[in-house]
């Protein structure tokens, strides 16, 4: 049996190595930190707009080449709650750097997984990424907002 200690230090592990496999433009390293029925509700869209599937690490070797330069990710206030072979995480990401039309990006957005222990360790399951948006009537991203 695991402890909730070592579950969380699995948990962060994991998230870290998925975090600088983004940094380094590595499509293989990323999507192996993703079980085989991985669910994505991305900012990004990769086959339909509001839900993905697995993505395989073509696609996401096409999204990591519009970005020009490496691409800068941090994960911050990261709560965890893991039981025996479930867990729940969720906190703030932080993108940045540049794309390949010019657009400069530094965005926060919300970031909730859903993880499964398997045999070899702990995969990410579900993934929700999200923005705020105003209530003032314009139904603008909130982009602007930092944590």
């Amino acid at each position: 049996m695991t402890s909730q200690q070592d579950s969380e230090a699995e948990i962060r592990a994991l998230i870290e190595q998925r975090a600088a496999a983004l940094r380094r433009k590595d499509a293989k390293g990323f999507v192996a930190c993703q079980s085989a029925d991985y669910a994505l509700y991305s900012l990004y869209s990769m086959g339909s707009p509001l839900a993905a599937d697995q993505a395989s690490s073509e696609e996401v070797d096409g999204w990591f080449a519009t970005w020009d330069g490496p691409i800068g990710y941090e994960v911050r206030d990261l709560r965890i709650a893991a039981g025996e072979d479930v867990a729940f995480c969720h906190g703030f990401a932080r993108m940045s750097g540049a794309k390949t039309d010019g657009e400069t990006v530094d965005l926060w957005f919300r970031l909730t997984l859903g993880l499964r222990r398997a045999a070899d360790g702990w995969t990410i399951v579900h993934e929700h990424e999200s923005v705020p948006f105003y209530m003032d009537g314009s139904l603008r991203a909130a982009v602007d907002l930092k944590p």
